[in-house]
């Protein structure tokens, strides 16, 4: 027996419950898009409910009550996932080389070297937030939150002109179920793995985990009620077998703006990851890692790092630079960034073997000199 089905006159004719059927089982891009596809959509997409569920599956950190708090307090869901969806692209590092420096004076007095002392002191390092998440293979193996930038209170403290760096593992506050301690094995869908001998052979494990690994890591603003996700979401790049032959280090990160606040006017924001092996595969045990660091430091172009005072500052420019949604602009803008920090490393050696010929030659120069008027 046939079923006969009521024709569709309009979208108009349709449910408004149907609709935010159909919009909530949707990701965050296509909701996005759906959105720009008729005036109902359009209506039902403003809904904070639906946002919410999206940033609830894309980020599990923001389940949290005191998350869910923050967010509201910056502007809601939406904005939340417009600010921190799309990455961090900078490709102005082109501009700029290591010798064309604006030039600084060689003696600083108090007030050119601290800058605009009102908009440093309006930045404290408790207004800001870093929100976590780590998936392997689509599984969220990991959420953090930490609140304020740990060990840095006071202007005159330490925090403000030593180098800056935030290791997630030892601050992070915890959940009441969760013991801190991150852990990969083979049902999470490593390779199993019979010695370390064998694994630096044929780089299963590693490939495995470069391909796998994904991070995320959200910088909030409560002052300002800003976001942005400083993290490359996949890793820029890594080291096997480094310090240990069982340690595992992968570097996630982005490029950010630093112009009037350092002379080389781009920094890199490095996240580094880092897995050790504490079980390989035998008779009791599967192959197990164990995340032993998860940190954020930034450094310049000549790989100095920089310190509190003007990282409070970059973070704050950088929550509102550009972004794209467009993933290859954004490994484009970080693999550009390291292609010219490789040129001018290169360039400042060719520099530094030119001085020390001369310094040889300079030095047989007088030796023999000096021989020369004694005999």
């Amino acid at each position: 027996m046939a079923m006969a089905v009521a024709p569709v006159e309009s979208m108009e004719s349709l449910s408004s419950d149907l609709f935010y059927d159909i919009l909530r089982r949707l990701d965050g891009p296509t909701l996005a898009s759906a959105a720009c596809s008729c005036a109902a959509f359009c209506s039902i997409s403003k809904e904070e409910k639906l946002w919410e569920n999206v940033c609830s599956s894309m980020w599990p950190s923001t389940n949290r009550e005191d998350v869910r708090s923050l967010i509201s307090s910056i502007g809601g869901f939406r904005k939340f996932y417009a600010d921190c969806f799309p990455l961090i692209v900078n490709k102005e590092v082109t501009e700029h080389q290591w010798n064309n420096y604006p030039e600084y004076p060689e003696e600083w007095t108090e007030a050119e070297y601290y800058g605009d002392m009102d908009e440093f002191e309006s930045i404290s390092p408790s207004d800001f937030v870093s929100i976590v998440d780590i998936r392997c293979k689509d599984k969220t193996i990991c959420s953090k939150v930490l609140w304020g930038i740990p060990n840095a209170n006071g202007f005159d403290g330490w925090f403000y002109n030593c180098p800056f760096r935030i290791d997630l593992l030892t601050y992070a506050v915890r959940d009441d179920e969760n013991d801190g301690e991150v852990t990969l094995s083979v049902s999470d869908g490593l390779p199993p793995i019979a010695s370390m001998e064998r694994e630096r052979k044929d780089g299963k494990l590693w490939q495995e985990l470069r391909d796998g690994l994904r991070l995320s890591w959200i910088v909030v603003n409560r002052k300002i009620k800003q976001a942005a996700n400083l993290a490359s979401w996949s890793p820029l790049g890594g080291q096997r077998h480094w310090p240990t032959e069982k340690d595992f280090v992968l570097r996630f990160g982005s490029v950010l703006p630093a112009k009037d606040i350092l002379p080389c006017q781009v920094v890199e924001c490095i996240l580094s990851m880092k897995f050790r092996v504490i079980h390989t595969e035998g008779e009791d045990f599967q192959t197990t890692l164990k995340l032993t660091e998860l940190s954020m430091q930034l450094e310049d172009m000549e790989g100095s790092h920089v310190n509190g005072r003007n990282s409070l500052l970059i973070l704050k420019k950088a929550l509102s630079c550009r972004r794209s949604k467009n993933y290859s602009e954004v490994l484009e803008s970080c693999h550009l960034y390291s292609k010219v920090q490789s040129e001018l490393k290169e360039e400042k050696m060719r520099i530094e073997s030119r001085l020390d010929r001369i310094f040889i030659l300079g030095g047989i120069s007088v030796f023999v000199m000096f021989w020369y008027i004694i005999l």
